[in-house]
Formats: C-alpha cells, sequence, structure tokens
C-alpha cells in the first residue's frame, strides 16, 4: 500500500478486524525468556488504540508483565478470513469504577465475589504495532484466486495485508 495512513485510520482499521472476534492469544514473555501464550477475553477497544482485559493481580501472567510490559495480541477469524498481530505495552491496573463500568456476570467464574474481588485487575494493552490479513471477498473469492495462480503460475494474493505503526 503507497498511501500512508493517518494514526486515527490505522487505530480504526484495527478496531474494525478484531471487531467480533471474542477471544484473541495473549503472548507474554516469561521468567527463563520463553514465549507463554493464553487466551484472552477482549472487554473493550478504545478509539485511542487502548485494549482491556480483566485478569488476576497474581498469577504468572501478571508477573510475566511485571517483568517485561512487551505483548502480543493474536486474533483470528478464519471463517471471515480476518487476521490480526497486535503488538504493544501491558500494564496491570485497578480502577474499581472502570472495572464494574466493565463486568460482566459470566466474570464470576473466574473472579467469585464479582467487581469487587481483591484479585481482579484490568489489564490495559496500549498498541504500538498491528499487522494484519484480511480477505473480505470470502472463501469461493479465496479459491477462485487460489486456482488462477495454480493455473497461471502467478504469486496467490489472498487479499489484503498492511503492517501499521499506531
Amino acid at each position: 500500500m503507497t498511501d500512508q495512513k493517518t494514526h486515527d485510520e490505522s487505530v480504526a482499521t484495527v478496531r474494525q478486524l478484531i471487531g467480533g472476534i471474542k477471544v484473541c492469544m495473549l503472548t507474554t514473555i516469561g521468567e527463563d525468556g520463553n514465549l507463554q501464550s493464553r487466551p484472552m477475553a477482549t472487554l473493550e477497544s478504545d478509539p485511542d488504540g487502548t485494549l482491556w482485559f480483566f485478569t488476576s493481580t497474581s498469577g504468572m501472567k501478571s508477573e510475566d508483565i511485571r517483568r517485561d510490559k512487551h505483548v502480543n495480541l493474536s486474533y483470528a477469524d478464519p471463517d471471515d478470513n480476518r487476521y490480526v498481530s497486535i503488538s504493544g505495552t501491558a500494564s496491570l491496573v485497578q480502577d474499581k469504577e472502570k472495572e464494574r463500568q466493565l463486568w460482566n456476570p459470566l466474570f464470576a467464574v473466574w473472579f467469585p465475589k464479582g467487581a469487587d474481588d481483591p484479585e481482579l485487575a484490568l489489564l490495559r494493552v496500549d498498541i504500538q504495532k498491528a499487522e494484519y490479513w484480511d480477505s473480505p471477498g470470502g472463501k469461493m473469492v479465496l479459491l477462485a484466486g487460489f486456482i488462477k495462480a495454480l493455473t497461471t503460475h502467478e504469486k496467490f494474493s489472498p487479499g489484503e495485508h498492511e503492517r501499521v505503526q499506531m
């Protein structure tokens, strides 16, 4: 892509692409330097590019983030051919007002004391970079493009791919 997107346009594109994908994989750097991933439910995506999750104040994930704030979030919707990889910085936030605002009774499975659970914290991720692959034409368009590439010996292009700096 030759045109540079503005920061606001990049944020809007990423928010649109991850919209509706309920669970992502959060990757942190463990104490031993290895990468550790776990599923997380995105609670909110702010217009400025901040993503919010619930987490526990204790545990390996929180320890990893306290030690190294760099994280990656991977979103995938194979049925719609949307894939987004987000690099950013994470921080643990304790804001009871925001926790109550984002609370859903279903989260009581992990936090039995509700929004007032002392183990409950917010995980804030500020996006630094994002990379996405989007093929909005659907599976038939992808299949047709794949077959064309095989028969013409041209490189297959599955759709839009872009890296954006936030």
